[in-house]
């Protein structure tokens, strides 16, 4: 399992939108299906795993935490696309 976080300029509405393209079902995703997702929250499950990325915004910009279960690589390679 991996646990991992840092500050983006995105809002957290930003960060999840970009979640869920980059590891969801459509076009250019990771093909992992939403099981959860609101405004500051996303959960994925597929291929024996899931990712939850969370956002929440405080005094210096929004925070974001990913946590992994066999999907590791794939989480570090999403931290290298997110705006800072």
């Amino acid at each position: 399992m991996l646990r991992i976080a840092t500050k983006t300029r995105l809002n957290p509405e930003e960060a999840i939108k970009l979640a869920v393209d980059f590891f969801g079902p459509g076009p250019g995703g990771y093909g992992l299906q939403i099981k959860e997702q609101d405004a500051a929250c996303v959960y994925f499950e597929g291929a024996g795993g899931g990712v939850e990325v969370s956002a929440c915004t405080d005094e210096e910009g929004t925070s974001l935490e990913v946590v992994s279960r066999e999907w590791d690589g794939q989480v570090r390679e999403f931290m290298t696309k997110i705006p800072h």
